[in-house]
């Protein structure tokens, strides 16, 4: 990256957000760590939850770091861009077909391939997990419901899944979630149109409350981990949909008392320590289950990493590529690559850890993408800067 670059992105992305990748690692350590010194405080946290019979359905902990998590990002939406799509058809349209009728079936194939087949030995063929019950079934122990059974395990009724199939579900939920924060970020570096972003972060963000739970469902289906419609409406509803409704009530009456003066430069910079420690917190509860499997397998993240660097790049290059036969502006072209090579990886972490629990691999995959979020897509943004002459001027 030239001077200038280096300078945009020095005021364009946050301290917190620049070293993202190694806060999730020591994120890592330290859920290892306390796993080890303290390992009921974790399972004690989310056996806080809320029960649908005897299956524990919604962590109340899990459930507020994740609202936390979420908040700060719909606040920061200002819905009424959406108007101004009509006047950025094109883009609008290659983001929408890339991220709903692309991206969700090509991450689902890449994963496929490298987790149940190239990886399969090197997780381990006979690998288990034991993930929740689905929300609403009452199976007995010994039933088979899709690729796993229902086996008692630590005093509740689980299902015993094979693991790669696990991670297979964490990235399927990370397949089906465009990026709708952090690709604000990506577009302001790449020297991109911010309000054409803007539009598409809150198009995506409502489109997400229909085909997120529709294509979640279908996918998670065919890969023999099928969840009721009425989980994954659930998942939606408290992750998506509240923090939504919540932001944009919120943002409507602080702006309307509080001016957006005050609004942009105090109420969302005091967000950030929040979401911050929502995000931390969640990480570290969730690697103090995973320990055990971490450190006897070390290599687990790098398995899981590699499909989703490849389904990284394959995004950005089909969309930027399409871009460029569209003729689009550079300006225009490379946010519109940049949202779907990107993912909402606050929305799967939080339908991964309800769906499937805390301590499931479909979380730990989930996680995965949030390590491998900022380099990955820095090294995207030097693209952009590196070619914007294969396009044209706005």
């Amino acid at each position: 990256m030239n001077d200038s670059g280096k300078e945009q992105a020095g005021k364009g992305i946050g301290f917190f957000e620049r070293y993202l990748t190694v806060w999730v690692i020591l994120c890592i350590v330290a859920g290892i760590a306390l796993g080890r010194v303290a390992p009921g405080v974790a399972k004690t946290l989310d056996g806080m939850a809320i029960y649908v019979g005897d299956a524990p359905v919604v962590s109340i902990p899990i459930a507020l770091c994740l609202f936390f998590m979420m908040y700060p990002i719909m606040v920061k939406i200002d819905f009424a861009e959406v108007l101004k799509a009509g006047r950025s058809v094109k883009p609008v349209a290659l983001t929408l077909v890339i991220n709903w009728a692309i991206k969700p079936f090509t991450m689902y194939a890449i994963s496929l391939f490298f987790l149940g087949f190239a990886f399969q030995g090197l997780i381990g063929a006979d690998a288990v997990d034991y993930v929740k019950m689905p929300l609403g079934l009452d199976l007995a122990v010994g039933e088979v419901y899709g690729a796993g059974t229902v086996v008692m395990h630590e005093g509740a009724k689980m299902l015993e899944v094979p693991l790669w199939r696990s991670y297979l579900a964490g990235c399927i939920l990370l397949g089906i979630a465009p990026c709708t924060a952090m690709v604000l970020v990506w577009g302001y570096l790449a020297r991109g149109n911010d309000g054409l972003t803007l539009v598409m972060v809150a198009i995506n963000s409502l489109t997400m409350l229909v085909l997120y739970g529709l294509l979640g469902g279908f996918l998670l289906g065919v890969g023999q981990l099928p969840v009721p419609w009425q989980a994954l409406l659930l998942s939606i509803g408290i992750y998506v949909a509240l923090p939504l409704v919540a932001g944009y009530f919120s943002r409507k009456w602080l702006i309307a008392t509080k001016g957006e003066v005050w609004f942009r430069e105090r109420f969302l910079h005091l967000l950030t320590p929040v979401t911050i420690a929502a995000l931390l917190t969640t990480l570290v509860l969730m690697f103090s289950f995973k320990g055990d499997v971490i450190l006897s397998n070390p290599m687990t993240i790098v398995w899981i990493a590699i499909p989703l660097f490849l389904q990284t790049v394959l995004i950005f290059a089909l969309g930027y590529a399409l871009a460029r036969t569209l003729k689009l502006s550079y300006q225009d072209a490379a946010p519109a690559a940049m949202i779907g090579a990107s993912n909402h990886f606050e929305v799967a972490i939080a339908t991964a850890t309800m769906l499937f629990g805390l301590a499931s691999g479909a979380a730990l995959a989930t996680v995965v993408g949030v390590l491998i979020e900022v380099p990955v897509m820095l090294m995207l943004v030097r693209f952009c800067t590196r070619t914007q002459r294969w396009f044209a001027a706005a």
